[in-house]
């Protein structure tokens, strides 16, 4: 895409249509069964400074030991957005970065609830200041944010193993104008892309994390609850909302099952926004911020 940056476009214009994708309890698999959605202010505190406080990680369940009931539904597309970039093979993907430590579990099923062995699993995100890092997008991505365009924090790209699993370890990602906070994701198979989406957080967590977290609090509270995101469609939302829990040691555990075509001669579904439709039919890519109208609303 061209990184030409056009003057009379904001951040906020062009990032806000575009989607640049329990409480401290003994942990026990029955627990994580229920799959519980909110982990609660209660118990020990979250965990500040980054992936290196994950001390209890070794010991961290299996959140899909109980994944007997799961519907092979298949995971709709969204947007790739603008700020995808360049990325690495690694699952620490926060470069040392400060921030709530976040494991991040991925399992890849097909649609007769296979388990999909040898498929990459690519995530990138913003960091807590709802920053991307790189410098291989359009500026707006970081603007004006040097350290951040010549750093790869928070993207990476791993392999599933024989159970279709991936973990990242990262930080909890920061909220910027005009989206809900969310994580952006793409899976191929065999090197060929089966589906790019977006996974988000419920706003209950959302809100404990922003109102109380050191390096989240400062910046006062986001501007697009999930309710009002215009990336996905809202009937679609729920499909797309991590399962967590806190860990012991005060990270957070986050989960999901993506379910993905077993021929990419299987017509892929959609997620998009009628503001996404609207904006394709007209011939517009919002995967390139160099064609987004000027004078489009912000979401």
């Amino acid at each position: 895409m061209s990184t030409t940056t056009k003057n009379n476009m904001t951040r906020r214009e062009v990032l806000g249509g575009l989607g640049l994708t329990l409480a401290a309890v003994p942990v026990s698999q029955l627990l994580l069964a229920c799959g519980d959605k909110d982990p609660g202010p209660g118990g020990t505190g979250w965990a500040t400074g980054g992936t290196a406080a994950m001390t209890g990680a070794s010991a961290y369940p299996n959140p899909f030991a109980s994944d007997s009931g799961t519907a092979c539904k298949l995971t709709c597309e969204q947007i790739l957005g603008p700020c995808y970039g360049n990325t690495l093979v690694r699952k620490d993907i926060s470069e040392g970065h400060d921030g709530l430590p976040v494991r991040l579990a991925l399992r890849v099923l097909d649609e007769s609830c296979k388990p999909v062995p040898g498929a990459t699993v690519d995530i990138w995100h913003a960091g807590p200041v709802g920053v991307y890092s790189g410098d291989d997008q359009h500026p707006f991505c970081n603007p004006d944010n040097q350290e951040a365009r010549a750093a790869r924090w928070f993207r990476g790209v791993q392999t599933t193993d024989a159970d279709g699993r991936v973990d990242f370890d990262t930080c909890f990602p920061g909220w910027y104008s005009g989206r809900a906070i969310h994580i952006h994701f793409t899976i191929k198979i065999a090197g060929t892309e089966s589906v790019t989406s977006q996974l988000y957080f419920e706003d209950s967590l959302n809100d404990d994390i922003i109102g109380t977290q050191p390096l989240y609090n400062t910046r006062g509270q986001r501007d697009t609850r999930n309710t009002a995101d215009t990336v996905v469609a809202q009937e679609r939302m729920s499909d797309f909302i991590l399962q967590t829990q806190k860990m012991p040691d005060g990270a957070l555990l986050a989960w999901k099952t993506l379910i993905v075509r077993s021929s990419t001669g299987t017509p892929l579904c959609e997620a998009h926004s009628q503001f996404m439709k609207d904006l394709m039919n007209s011939g517009i890519d919002p995967n390139d911020p160099d064609t987004y109208p000027p004078g489009a609303p912000n979401p």
